[in-house]
């Protein structure tokens, strides 16, 4: 067994060897060295037995890291990754996850924090992988305190281009974990900081709100965009008009999709299938074709699911013949799909 010794007044770790696979890479510190001398050495002894296994390198970083943090000394583990990076080596995502999920484990949120801003900093983009696991940290906790804290240290991070774009993947991370409560909490922190929401911000709540069924509070953040001056997009229309669809909201539906033709924003696919899903359910056949036929007109080529829809709402209303019209016009496009795809692959 060889020891790793950590000179420093706190910490004084021994590791054995690192073993991966059929491959052993001694780990050893001169306890007369100085810690960043020691981090240094962990590092070109990673790049060294990488040289020979390039594709072991971060396994190598990540056994390091495990062992260390299995010896309690989560602090240093974190050194890991800041001397591979000083080196211009990305010591890989499985580290910097590893490292976050040891970090919310001892419920360590400023070195959570530091872990966070370590990595932006060393590749830029992050995967939302890491977004997921903060989102659980902070929702496994009653003080919301915690997490506009943590908001704050973002936005005063020196990342003046993206921090709004990180901000709005931590609120899509809490949203889709369950929290959208917490994902509120960011977005409202936002629109009284110098990081206004922007679009995307507001589309996101919007949606998560919309597939809870929460349509007041949906309908809420949409007259907030409208209000920030933002403008909502076909996807924020989209949203809105297939939550209501969902909710039975049909009086609304056709509000919002006036709302969304007098703003000169041209219906898709996705708008046609909600409005049509919302009349023909509705009773309103003859208006769902109308809308049905206008598709056409524009250009719209209409879904598979839309023709099911209609089929479902004619058959409802008895209205068979037109049903079976529909039926095989359906028939011929799945047909057409089939041959497309199987021209496609030969």
């Amino acid at each position: 067994m060889t020891a790793i010794f950590v000179p420093s007044y706190r910490y004084r770790i021994s590791i054995s060897e690192l073993r991966i696979g059929n491959l052993a890479f001694p780990c050893w510190f001169s306890t007369q060295s100085s810690p960043k001398e020691t981090y240094d050495e962990v590092a070109n002894r990673i790049l060294a037995a990488g040289e020979e296994h390039p594709f072991r390198r971060e396994e190598i970083c990540l056994d390091y890291i495990q062992k260390l943090c299995a010896s309690g000394d989560l602090h240093s583990a974190v050194k890991i990754p800041q001397a591979l990076v000083e080196k211009r080596i990305f010591p890989g995502y499985r580290a910097y996850d590893y490292l976050l999920e040891a970090a919310d484990k001892e419920n360590d949120f400023h070195l959570l924090f530091q872990v966070f801003r370590d990595l932006h900093f060393s590749c830029g983009s992050v995967w939302l992988n890491a977004y997921l696991i903060l989102a659980r940290a902070f929702g496994k906790h009653d003080d919301s305190d915690l997490l506009l804290r943590f908001v704050a240290d973002v936005c005063h991070m020196k990342l003046s281009r993206t921090v709004g774009m990180i901000l709005n993947r931590i609120i899509y991370a809490l949203a889709k974990c369950g929290h959208v409560d917490r994902a509120l909490l960011v977005l409202n922190y936002m629109k009284s900081s110098s990081h206004k929401p922007d679009l995307v911000s507001y589309n996101t709540v919007i949606a998560f709100f919309g597939r809870l069924g929460r349509v007041d509070e949906m309908l809420c953040e949409f007259d907030c965009l409208k209000k920030s001056g933002l403008f909502p997009d076909i996807v924020t229309y989209n949203t809105i008009l297939h939550s209501l669809r969902k909710m039975g909201r049909l009086d609304l539906c056709l509000v919002y999709f006036k709302e969304m033709t007098e703003r000169s924003i041209q219906p898709d696919v996705i708008t046609c299938k909600a409005l049509i899903e919302s009349l023909g359910r509705s009773g309103n056949i003859e208006e769902a074709l109308r809308v049905f036929d206008e598709m056409n007109r524009r250009g719209i080529h209409p879904s598979i699911h839309i023709y099911r829809a209609l089929v479902y709402c004619l058959k409802k209303m008895g209205k068979f013949d037109l049903a079976l019209q529909f039926s095989e016009e359906m028939k011929k496009i799945q047909m057409h799909s089939v041959v497309l795809r199987d021209e496609r692959y030969h």
